[in-house]
């Protein structure tokens, strides 16, 4: 990384939604600091400079935060997996909670004292490490060999590492087993291999590889029989992906080992999740965000439910058993064929599956809740639109970026139909500045 070789004495004033800390330089411009911890007096080195912010890197810790805390993992300086590593645990709810509180002032120019009255304390939902069901691993090139480890903190290179302390514990030893058995496969041939997923699950016991790579010819037995030989797994998979960077689609999904899906259970609910789909890292957090939902909701047997952008049927299962009727919309087709597998499996016949986009098909129902989990980038300002004609009592928001859901809150005041009763933040991904946020709209 380049340096602009100037340095700075500055003391680190937050935490921002990212892997940076922000402080300011003498002249006012904000410097991005990589690692400081709120409270610390560093001395750091800037690595980019801006007309109106900086970046920089820590070179000398010169008075600690009393926030600060040894990290928990050897690699937390140079993996990119957690930059609040070295945050106490209680010191990253508070920030957390204050983030979201931050993004509805700043984007939903909600009055302060409203947010900070609708923002309940960040939920803590269990352990700070080995909390993880899946990690991914990144692919590299290092003196002409493949590398595959996590990816690097703060440039676009591989780290080798020996475990990841946020995998589930028995099963934190499986990167450095993988990442043998895969350097050793493309030792002799090239596998194609874009990235590498790991799913774990401590209750139902799976393990599954997945091998994300480009279409192509692929040593299908030879990859399979050595990584079953390497690691305890009951499923690998070869998920093929084409297009241009940033918007590769699925080309095809291959079962090479096993049973070729990954199996968790989550609040008594078996399901199975195959390869492309996705499913909260994070199981007891994901139970948690189902349990405040359903309590925001208040669903009964006599209610029919909505249930958007519901990916393989984490909201929709238990909805199926406490409501009348559910109409569940996901577009993503890998997720769609799960929610109708894990539908039939557990026998709810009172669901209405369609596959397709939620602003597209959105059904014509009228339901009495409403749960919507879109993807990072937020809910279509058409089906805002949509949920605000409906005449349902409430709707359950989850959300994992706080800016898109201040977004969206402030285009559901603008329609005037629904207002936020209460807002609960989640810490699914402790270590990193991630937080899931569940809001309760009713109506107005």
């Amino acid at each position: 990384m380049e340096r602009s070789g100037k340095t700075y004495d500055v003391e680190i004033e937050r935490l921002s939604y990212g892997a940076d800390s922000v402080a300011h330089l003498p002249d006012g411009r904000a410097v991005f600091v990589s690692g400081g911890v709120p409270g610390d007096c560093v001395r750091i080195g800037l690595t980019d400079e801006k007309d109106r912010f900086a970046r920089g890197v820590i070179q000398e810790v010169m008075s600690p935060s009393d926030h600060r805390v040894p990290p928990h993992c050897p690699y937390a300086d140079v993996c990119g997996g957690c930059p609040w590593a070295s945050v106490e645990r209680a010191f990253q709810l508070e920030s957390k909670r204050q983030l979201v509180v931050d993004a509805l002032v700043r984007i939903a120019r909600m009055a302060p004292e409203r947010a900070e009255a609708l923002v309940v304390p960040c939920m803590d939902v269990g352990p700070a490490t080995g909390y993880r069901n899946k990690i991914e691993l990144g692919v590299g090139t290092r003196t002409g060999r493949t590398i595959v480890g996590m990816h690097a903190a703060r440039t676009a290179d591989v780290v080798k590492v020996d475990s990841c302390p946020l995998l589930d514990a028995p099963s934190k030893k499986t990167v450095r087993a993988l990442s043998g058995a895969l350097g050793y496969l493309c030792g002799s041939q090239d596998l194609r291999l874009e990235r590498v997923g790991i799913r774990v699950s401590k209750r139902t016991g799976d393990v599954e590889v997945a091998l994300w790579t480009e279409p192509g010819g692929f040593p299908r037995a030879h990859a399979a029989k050595v990584i079953a030989d390497a690691l305890p797994v009951t499923s690998v998979a070869r998920v093929m992906s084409k297009g241009p960077a940033g918007a590769r689609r699925i080309a095809g999904v291959e079962g090479l080992y096993g049973k070729g899906c990954w199996t968790e259970r989550v609040l008594g609910e078996t399901m199975h999740i195959s390869a492309p789909s996705f499913f909260q890292v994070n199981t007891r957090g994901a139970e948690k965000l189902v349990e405040c939902v359903l309590d925001g909701l208040q669903v009964g047997p006599q209610d029919e439910a909505m249930d958007l952008y519901c990916g393989a049927g984490t909201f929709t299962l238990p909805l199926a058993r406490r409501a009348g009727f559910v109409s569940a919309v996901e577009s993503y087709g890998p997720a769609v064929r799960d929610l109708r597998r894990n539908l039939e499996r557990t026998g709810a016949d009172n669901v209405d599956a369609i596959g397709g986009d939620a602003g597209i098909e959105f059904p014509r129902t009228d339901a009495d809740v409403i749960v919507v989990d879109p993807p990072r980038a937020g809910l279509a300002k058409n089906v805002v639109e949509q949920l605000s004609e409906q005449s349902a009592r409430a709707i359950a928001y989850v959300s994992c970026d706080p800016a898109t859901l201040a977004r969206d809150l402030a285009r559901f005041a603008e329609l005037g139909a629904f207002s936020p009763a209460s807002i609960v933040p989640h810490d699914l991904f402790p270590q990193t500045f991630h937080v899931e946020t569940v809001v309760c709209l009713s109506k107005k």
